[in-house]
C-alpha cells in the first residue's frame, strides 16, 4: 500500500513537473527546440575553438563574442514592437531558417578550408541580428502556445532546463566531433538541427491572436513600450535588478578559464568541471521552478535567488580548493537560473497582452543586451586587479542589488495583487 502511494505521488510529482507538456504547440515546441539548442550550444564550442586554432589570440575571441552580442542591445527593443504587430510565429520560421543558413554556411567554409576570421565575424554579427529578433519573438510567442496561462510559469522553467541540458550536451559532444573529425560537422550538424525547431513550428495549430491595427509610428510605439514598462514599478524594477546581474554577475564565465588554470592549478578538464557544475545548478534551479504549482512567491524568490547568486560568486572568487569550488559554482548556477527565469515569469504573467513583445525585448536587452559591456568592464577589473577581486566586486553588487530590491517588495506585491486577481490566481 505505501509503495503504491509512492508511486502515486512521483506520477503526480512529474506530471507537476511536466504540465505545461499538455498543450500540444508547446510540446512539438519543446521537442524542436530541444534537438536545435544541442546544435546551437555545439556551435559555440566550434567557433571558439576555431577561433583560437587560427589566430591564438584571446582578443580575437573576444572580438568574435562581442560582434555576436552586441546587435542585441541596439535591436532588440524594435523587435519587440514588432512581436506586438506581425505573426509571431511566422517570424519565429524565419529566424530559424536564417540561423540554419548562418551554420551551414560557417559549414561550407570550414569543409572547403577557406574560413578566415574576418568570415567568423561578419557571422557572428549576421546571427547577433537574426538573435536580437529571434530571442524576444519567441519569448512573446510563448503565450500562445500554452492555452492555460496558469500553465505559462511552468513552460518558462521547462524552456531554462531545455537549455541548461543542451549547455551540458552540446559542448560534451562538440569537443569529441572537434577531437575526431574538426569544427565543420558541428557546424552542418547545428545546421541540419534547426530542421527539427522549424518542422515543428510548421505543424502548430495556432490560434490567431487579435492584433490591433494602428497608424502609430514604430518609434513612437517602443516610446510607449518603454514608457509602459518603467512607469509601472514592477517591471521597472524587475529588468533593472536583470540589468545589473547581466553586468556585473554573468560575465563571470569570461574569466573562468582564470580560475581554472592559473588559480586552481588546473586545465582544460577543471574548467569543464566548473562550467559543468554551473550548468547542472542552473538545470536544478529550472527543475525546481518547473515544480512550483503558481506564480504566487516568485517575487520573493528573484531577491533571493539574486543574493544566492552573488553569496556563490564571492565565496568562488576567495576558494582555492577544486571540490569546494565544484560545489560553489552549482551553487552560483542554481542562482543565475532561478533570478532569471523567476523574472521572466513575472514578467510574462502581469505585462498587459498588447505591449508584450516590447516588454519581452527590454526584458532580453536587459538579460542578454548588456553581456558585452558587462564582458568588457569584468574583463578590465581582472586585468587591473585580478580575477578574483574582480569577481568578488561583481557578487558584491549582484547581492546589492538584491537588498534594494528586497525593500521595495512589499509595494511590489501590493501592485501586482490586483493583476493576479484580474487573472484568477488568487481571490479578493
Amino acid at each position: 500500500m505505501k509503495s503504491h502511494k509512492t508511486h502515486s505521488e512521483n506520477e503526480a510529482g512529474l506530471e507537476l513537473i511536466f504540465r505545461a507538456l499538455r498543450h500540444r504547440n508547446y510540446r512539438l515546441f519543446f521537442s524542436g527546440q530541444s534537438i536545435s539548442l544541442i546544435g546551437t550550444w555545439m556551435q559555440r564550442i566550434a567557433v571558439r575553438w576555431l577561433v583560437y586554432r587560427l589566430t591564438n589570440s584571446a582578443f580575437l575571441l573576444g572580438v568574435v563574442g562581442f560582434a555576436g552580442q552586441i546587435p542585441l542591445f541596439f535591436l532588440t527593443p524594435f523587435a519587440g514592437v514588432l512581436a506586438d504587430r506581425l505573426n509571431r510565429r511566422h517570424i519565429v520560421i524565419v529566424t530559424q531558417i536564417l540561423a540554419m543558413v548562418q551554420a551551414l554556411i560557417l559549414a561550407v567554409l570550414v569543409l572547403k578550408g577557406n574560413i578566415a576570421v574576418w568570415h567568423i565575424i561578419l557571422l557572428s554579427v549576421f546571427i547577433g541580428i537574426v538573435d536580437a529578433f529571434d530571442l524576444p519573438m519567441r519569448q512573446a510567442f510563448l503565450v500562445e502556445m500554452v492555452e492555460n496561462k496558469k500553465d505559462l510559469g511552468n513552460a518558462i522553467a521547462l524552456n531554462s532546463s531545455m537549455v541548461n541540458s543542451a549547455q551540458l550536451l552540446g559542448p560534451a559532444v562538440a569537443g569529441l566531433l572537434i577531437a575526431a573529425i574538426g569544427e565543420g560537422m558541428c557546424f552542418l550538424l547545428n545546421g541540419l538541427s534547426f530542421l527539427a525547431v522549424i518542422i515543428s513550428l510548421l505543424a502548430m495549430k495556432i490560434t490567431p491572436r487579435k492584433i490591433e491595427t494602428s497608424s502609430t509610428h514604430g518609434l513612437k510605439r517602443l516610446r510607449e513600450g518603454v514608457s509602459y514598462s518603467f512607469r509601472f514599478i514592477p517591471i521597472r524594477s524587475v529588468l533593472l535588478l536583470v540589468a545589473l546581474i547581466s553586468l556585473m554577475g554573468m560575465p563571470y564565465m569570461l574569466i573562468m578559464p582564470i580560475f581554472a588554470k592559473d588559480i586552481l592549478q588546473g586545465g582544460p578538464r577543471t574548467l569543464g568541471f566548473l562550467m559543468g557544475s554551473s550548468g547542472a545548478g542552473a538545470l536544478m534551479g529550472a527543475i525546481f521552478l518547473a515544480s512550483r504549482k503558481s506564480v504566487l512567491g516568485l517575487e520573493k524568490w528573484i531577491t533571493l535567488a539574486a543574493s544566492i547568486f552573488g553569496i556563490g560568486l564571492i565565496a568562488f572568487s576567495l576558494s582555492r580548493v577544486f571540490w569546494f569550488s565544484s560545489l560553489l559554482m552549482l551553487l552560483t548556477g542554481f542562482g543565475m537560473m532561478v533570478q532569471h527565469a523567476s523574472s521572466n515569469t513575472v514578467l510574462q504573467t502581469i505585462v498587459d497582452e498588447d505591449k508584450r513583445g516590447r516588454v519581452m525585448s527590454l526584458y532580453i536587452t536587459s538579460m542578454r543586451g548588456m553581456a558585452p559591456f558587462g564582458s568588457l568592464l569584468i574583463g578590465g577589473l581582472a586585468s587591473k586587479m585580478g580575477a578574483p577581486y574582480a569577481l568578488m566586486i561583481g557578487g558584491v553588487s549582484c547581492i546589492l542589488g538584491s537588498l534594494m530590491f528586497a525593500r521595495k517588495l512589499p509595494l511590489l506585491k501590493e501592485m501586482i495583487r490586483p493583476i493576479y486577481v484580474r487573472m484568477g490566481i488568487i481571490r479578493k
